[in-house]
């Protein structure tokens, strides 16, 4: 709720027995502040921990350094766990933030949140969670989380942020402060952080590696000796209290600083003389101060003053008084009077709230936690539905009323069920899915009416999808069976049941639910997008049946559609994909393509998923469009992390658009987009698709780029092709494996490995050698030891390509063939790859034929054209990061008795101005001989500025008009 002050019964006692904590506190915040006992030094920052059991004193102590901080004009962040808080989701986030933001107007916490505000200021309570169907996803707020703390610590350092009793922080709070603090040490912050070790949960693993981060152990804090128990109990009644009553107080108390200090104020509110023969009344007085003891005293106070007790333990912390009262069901002036007997008997106290409010606090939570248990069950969850109701008319909110919701028995209550479902919508929109299905499951326990149960089962798996997608599968299926549903909420179900099984492998059983729904349904509208669904999971079904049928049934719907909807729009998507996997022709699935995205699409649709926009930009980059592919995956990053989507979503988009560079031939930029990719998917799964595509393409990236060792290390890292995924991959895993086993020289295995992958891919009718060149590779790894198969392979590859008729993999399926000719032949087949390539925006497929083109023209004796090619293929090489192509090609020239020149600098994105006239030249339609003409030179050098020109705009010669805006 807010940041409050500690209970004033704890501040004066001294701290003792604290020297080695308070030394090693002191010395981390002067380390914070840049000081030292020798001088000025750097800030550092760093975590501390300290560990103990209740009432051993972690709180006094963080008190400690709470003022020793703010004494070092430190910004201090604070924040508690609550045993009744731990399932509100973001509590503990909400206390260290919101007094920063308190005093601010909303303009100026969305100037200062900026484009993370629609993101985390649902998650940090300072906005009303926002209406839609898309929420963030966990990591996009912790991630925005991160961003509002490390500008909170830039802008206002030193920072200390201090969480108390940790083992009941909510879980979301506690995933983001595990994660965070290895941030520490960079951003000079300090964290500290205490708990109760024997109390933190056992799904909370993170917080046990953070109490004992970097292999260190937490200041475990001791009991108390009995001479400082001495010290209190002197301290309290006279200085005169004799040993054997001190040691007494010891012995009964086990030198626990919280119930030394509660027996001794005891003894003084009694007057207890600390003489030995007065121990037997000592003892009945500690018998008093915890467990059943502290009970019978409460219970001494009066009926009134229990029921307030028991409302502030079912209320938790820092909740106003008038609630309390409410719930204890008493008027002002009862409650007042309750309030000072438990003030008077030590048991609760008053404090002000960040909003200025008056609010109840135990005065430890031992005492809270004792109260709670000895509330009769009956009476404990009536409190807990008068809590609810409470909190909801208060304009606290459903989301804050849900904890108490989640105590009740199931009553079969319509408006139970309503603000359980409202604080589930609320948690979504905060990024807390896990408290979302809490909320939904217990929705469903109520249970609900016959007339909303299916909604509330399609809610729940909805919440489940990303986590238990078996558990989804089940509920949304109850949903379908239900009797009274409507027809838009069964589409919807019916959509999302497919997702579910798609994304656990049952592609068959995702389209055949969409087959049959569609047969239902009399709307011919719902039956094209069932079937657009349909078309979507099969083209990604490595088992699917009869793939060439589907292409046909495919192919006949899109001729019929002309992208008025997005149903028909996803379909031109899916039929662009398709003809480029199958090799059909370039122009064929650039024009449905361009269909497709003509009207739009949207990649944060929940309802249609963003698999057809990936396919739709991925089948450009086949075309020989990488630049408009680009511009699509640019498009998603901005509404991904807009919507604060910063899992798989985001991991696919940046090795998409790393595979882009990679085709492109901007191999170290490839690499960088490609490791974010996979960190993320990392980050969120082990063995999800987003973890499969990253894999893949970093192993090429690295095997272009000459770093086989790396690219076997990732390989064995990640079991690479040990278990083949059921979806399609791109690029195909097992193609991936055979390219490798190549390019360590296991040519067998590679051979195995290519051709079992062919096999494959063959049967699906996916034939296109620019959406996989398995048998380029195959070829590379026949010739070793049968030419002529090489020949026959390299042969069917190169027809394939001239099918399919991108210039960027006929020009690489001719520069293979030529592997498999006599040099002279070799020679022949290799200009011609240039000439292709020069056409295309693959920079290091050209990189490699002028290589290729120069040594066979160094073999066939004609050193000056040989000597040109070479020095081409170096440049290009070397501005594409592919090294060990670049050291081959400077080996070539070495033997051949030249040496190696400077390397050129460009900038790879900036057309010269002969570049851009000669680009422009081919836009309006002149051949390269044209061109050279209008250019006054000659056409080698007119081929050369336009192959300078695709590869810069990452376009071919059909796409300049629109690279070039003409």
């Amino acid at each position: 709720m807010s940041d409050i002050t500690e209970p004033q019964g704890w501040a004066n006692q001294p701290l003792l027995e604290r020297e080695s904590e308070v030394l090693a506190i002191h010395r981390a915040v002067d380390e914070l502040c840049g000081t030292s006992r020798t001088g000025p030094t750097t800030r550092r920052g760093g975590v501390l921990t300290f560990a103990g059991a209740g009432g051993i004193g972690k709180t006094k102590l963080l008190g400690e350094a709470r003022r020793h901080a703010i004494e070092r004009s430190c910004t201090v962040l604070f924040a508690r766990g609550g045993e009744q808080e731990k399932q509100t989701p973001f509590h503990v986030m909400r206390q260290l933030i919101q007094p920063t933001f308190a005093a601010m107007s909303e303009d100026g916490r969305r100037d200062v949140l900026g484009n993370w505000y629609g993101i985390v200021a649902p998650a940090l309570g300072l906005t009303a969670a926002p209406k839609g169907p898309t929420a963030p996803d966990p990591q996009g707020v912790r991630d925005g989380l991160d961003w509002v703390v490390t500008h909170l610590t830039v802008r206002s350092a030193p920072v200390v942020l201090i969480v108390d009793d940790a083992h009941w922080a909510d879980a979301e709070s506690l995933a983001w402060l595990t994660a965070f603090a290895a941030r520490a040490e960079e951003l000079s912050m300090l964290i500290l952080v205490a708990c109760r070790p024997d109390e933190i949960p056992a799904d909370a693993g993170s917080l046990r590696a953070l109490m004992g981060r970097q292999g260190t152990r937490p200041h475990e804090l001791a009991t108390l000796t009995t001479s400082a128990v001495a010290r209190i109990v002197r301290d309290a009644l006279v200085e005169s209290a004799d040993d054997v009553f001190c040691r007494e107080c010891w012995a009964i108390t086990g030198g626990n600083p919280f119930e030394v200090v509660e027996l001794a104020m005891r003894g003084r509110a009694r007057g207890l003389k600390p003489h030995q023969e007065n121990i037997p009344q000592l003892r009945d007085l500690a018998s008093a101060v915890k467990g059943s003891g502290l009970i019978d005293r409460l219970d001494q106070l009066g009926p009134s003053t229990v029921r307030l007790a028991w409302a502030a333990a079912v209320l938790g912390t820092a909740v106003p008084m008038s609630i309390v009262a409410s719930v204890a069901a008493l008027g002002e002036a009862q409650a007042a009077e309750s309030i000072d007997r438990l003030r008077n008997a030590r048991i609760l106290t008053v404090l002000t709230s960040l909003h200025r409010k008056e609010v109840v606090e135990f005065f430890h939570p031992l005492i809270a936690t004792a109260v709670y248990r000895s509330i009769p069950p009956g009476v404990r969850v009536g409190m807990h539905g008068m809590a609810a109701q409470a909190m909801v008319d208060d304009g606290f909110g459903a989301a804050a009323a849900a904890r108490h919701l989640l105590e009740m028995h199931p009553e079969g209550d319509p408006w139970v069920v309503q603000q359980l479902r409202q604080a589930a919508r609320e948690s979504f929109s905060a990024g807390a899915p896990d408290a979302a299905r809490r909320y939904l499951a217990r929705a469903l326990r109520e249970p609900p009416g016959m007339e909303d149960r299916a909604e509330v089962l399609f809610e729940l798996g909805s919440a489940n999808l990303l986590h238990e997608p078996a558990t989804t599968i089940n509920q949304l299926r109850a949903a379908l069976e239900e009797p009274k549903t409507e027809q838009a909420l069964r589409e919807a179900i019916t959509y999302r049941l497919a997702q579910a099984l798609a994304h656990t492998g049952q592609m068959a059983e995702a389209a055949g639910l969409l087959s049959d729904e569609a047969r239902l349904s009399s709307s011919s509208r719902t039956r094209l997008r069932m079937q657009a669904e349909q078309f979507k999971w099969n083209s990604v079904r490595m088992d699917e049946d009869n793939s060439p049928a589907r292409s046909r049934l495919l192919a006949q719907f899109a001729k019929r559609l002309s992208g008025r909807g997005l149903p028909e729009r996803h379909i031109l998507g899916l039929r662009a994909w398709d003809a480029a996997m199958r090799g059909e022709s370039v122009t064929t699935a650039l024009d449905y393509a361009e269909q497709a995205l003509t009207g739009g699409m949207s990649w944060t649709d929940q309802d249609f998923g963003f698999e057809v926009p990936a396919v739709v930009a991925v089948t450009l980059m086949y075309c020989d469009q990488p630049g408009r592919a680009e511009e699509l995956f640019n498009t998603a990053i901005i509404e991904f992390e807009d919507k604060g989507w910063r899992g798989a979503h985001l991991s696919f988009v940046y090795t998409l658009l790393g595979y882009v560079r990679y085709r492109r031939g901007r191999l170290a930029e490839a690499e960088d987009f490609v490791r974010n990719g996979l960190q993320i998917a990392d980050r969120v799964g082990h063995g999800i698709p987003a973890q499969w595509y990253a894999i893949g393409t970093l192993i090429e990236t690295l095997l272009a780029r000459g770093n086989t060792a790396e690219a076997q290390r990732v390989a064995q890292a990640y079991r690479l092709a040990e278990e083949l995924p059921k979806a399609v991959v791109y690029p195909d895993p097992q193609a991936v494996r055979g390219k490798l086993l190549l390019a360590q020289g296991r040519i067998e295995e590679a051979e195995q490995q290519l051709s079992a992958a062919g096999k494959r891919l063959d049967l699906r009718g996916t034939r296109n050698p620019s959406w996989s060149p398995w048998q380029l590779d195959l070829a590379l790894a026949q010739v070793t030891h049968e030419p002529d198969q090489a020949r026959a392979t390299a042969t069917e590859a190169l027809a394939r390509a001239r099918a399919f008729g991108a210039a960027s993999v006929i020009g690489q399926s001719l520069r293979v063939l030529a592997t498999t000719m006599d040099a002279s032949r070799a020679a022949v087949l290799l200009q011609e790859a240039v000439g292709h390539l020069e056409q295309s925006p693959a920079a290091c497929e050209l990189a490699h034929a002028l290589v290729d083109h120069g040594t066979a023209l160094h073999t066939l004796g004609d050193p000056h054209q040989a000597a040109q090619q070479l020095y081409r293929g170096m440049e290009t090489a070397a501005a594409c990061g592919a090294d060990a192509l670049a050291a081959r090609a400077r080996s070539q020239l070495a033997s051949a008795g030249l040496r190696p020149r400077r390397l050129h600098t460009f900038e790879q994105d900036t057309l010269t101005i002969a570049e851009h006239a000669a680009a422009r030249h081919a836009a309006l339609g002149l051949d390269n001989a044209s061109i050279a003409r209008e250019l006054g030179t000659d056409p080698r050098t007119a081929s050369e500025l336009l192959s300078a020109s695709f590869t810069k705009l990452g376009t071919d010669r059909l796409g300049l008009r629109r690279a070039l805006g003409i």
